[in-house]
């Protein structure tokens, strides 16, 4: 009866169509008290959110801290071997017990009072435990055996590890879908190497950005360098893939295979961004690659609701992490690899090609400008309302163009059923 009550979120009246969305409001993407349930409905809820990669963590010991939204998780491997999660929240006062971003330890301890946990988080000391000179100390039925950390459940997909808080998320594979799961197997089809990281903040709502790499649309308009030099248009060959919950994505393109005509039509219809002949790169070397695989598909994107994607573009790879701040700020982390065995002039070019990618990168810094702006334009007006009626009202599970907003509209359907709006 003292329990907290939870003062309910007002209805959202959501426009558009009920069955499939076709309007967005823009109260979600500014609404404190909905960022506030999507911690307990979603990052909390029967969904797997990516924490990083098996080979951040090679040796026992080994350790990373991740948010998880707004949970602070460790990530650690054991002696044996084996990958566990559990909050970085000690169960004494609730401080974070690891500060650290990565490293390698045998233990870990509280710094306010210096409570101990082993690798899989279970409690092992408590100071004091037993008084001073007989005196205080904990009581007789105390049982460190029972108290620990929340352990999260893990899931390991090709090296990818994932998390979920939730008993009734279902098995990994099952979650992914049959594309996606493909496709992951595709990437990581061997042994990989970490290259490095980077870090965006963006100040603009996380779903601005889950929606971006689900946007197929947008990649032949706003990013100048993919179309002016080929990586990507909208009138090359692809394919595009939805599972039937709507929250997870898969797409692709062929290398050298275009329609003639759509090019054509393309560089009518966004002569601001095709520029053919006007720029040319000084280095060549920068586009300098090799085909990997023999399918001929030179740019992949994968989303995994609700933190993480997944990229092949020529030789690029790497996988991104979406940080939550608050409704209105987003920390992206680039993870890329190569793979362990593959020989230097490959990794070189990897190494160069990255300047596509990132912050600052040739195609990918008009992300964060268009998170922004989008931000900047609803936050005075949570009233305004998104149209993404691009390739239907629907979403179909298969399709062959990429100006479609079918990925943007399952993501959507599927929020709303996890948030129950």
């Amino acid at each position: 009866m003292n329990a907290i009550q939870r003062p309910p979120v007002a209805a959202i009246a959501w426009p558009g169509q009920q069955d499939s969305v076709t309007r967005v409001p823009g109260r979600v993407f500014v609404d404190a008290d909905i960022y506030a349930l999507e911690q307990e409905r979603i990052f909390r809820g029967p969904v797997w959110n990516f924490v990083g990669l098996e080979a951040e963590l090679p040796k026992p010991g080994d350790y990373k801290t991740v948010q998880v939204a707004d949970t602070p998780v460790i990530v650690s491997r054991d002696t044996d071997g084996s990958i566990h999660a559990w909050l970085n929240r000690c169960a004494h006062r609730n401080a974070k017990i690891c500060l650290d971003k990565q490293g390698n330890t045998d233990s870990f301890y509280c710094v306010y009072h210096q409570w101990a946990y082993d690798l899989t988080g279970r409690l092992t000391a408590v100071p004091f435990a037993r008084g001073i000179g007989g005196q205080g100390g904990m009581p007789a039925d105390f049982d460190m055996d029972a108290i620990r950390p929340k352990k999260l459940r893990v899931a390991n997909f090709c090296g990818v590890l994932f998390v979920s808080f939730s008993d009734d998320t279902p098995p990994i594979e099952d979650y992914l879908g049959p594309h996606v799961a493909r496709f992951m197997r595709r990437i990581f089809h061997r042994p990989i190497k970490i290259l490095g990281h980077q870090h965006q903040h963006m100040r603009g709502n996380w779903k601005l950005y889950a929606e971006n790499p689900r946007d197929g649309y947008h990649a032949s308009l706003l990013h100048l360098f993919f179309a002016t030099f080929g990586l990507f248009r909208a009138s090359q060959k692809g394919q595009l893939h939805v599972t039937e919950d709507g929250l997870q994505t898969c797409f692709y393109t062929y290398v050298g295979k275009e329609d003639e005509a759509a090019r054509r039509q393309g560089m009518q219809e966004a002569a601001h961004t095709y520029q053919e002949g006007t720029y040319k790169l000084e280095d060549g070397n920068l586009l300098k690659g090799r085909m990997e695989w023999d399918d001929g598909i030179n740019l992949v994107i994968i989303d995994v609701f609700p933190i993480m994607m997944l990229q092949q573009i020529a030789n690029v790879l790497n996988i991104r992490q979406f940080e939550p701040h608050g409704p209105d700020g987003v920390t992206v982390h680039y993870t890329f690899f190569g793979y362990a065995d593959e020989d230097q002039e490959l990794t070189d070019m990897r190494l160069k090609q990255i300047n596509l990618i990132g912050p600052a990168g040739l195609v990918s810094m008009e992300d964060g400008l268009a998170i922004e702006i989008v931000q900047q334009g609803i936050a005075r007006d949570g009233g305004a309302e998104a149209i993404i009626e691009m390739g239907g009202k629907t979403v179909a599970p298969d399709t062959t163009f990429m100006a479609s907003e079918d990925p943007v509209r399952g993501f959507w359907n599927g929020y709303r059923r996890l948030m129950d709006m």
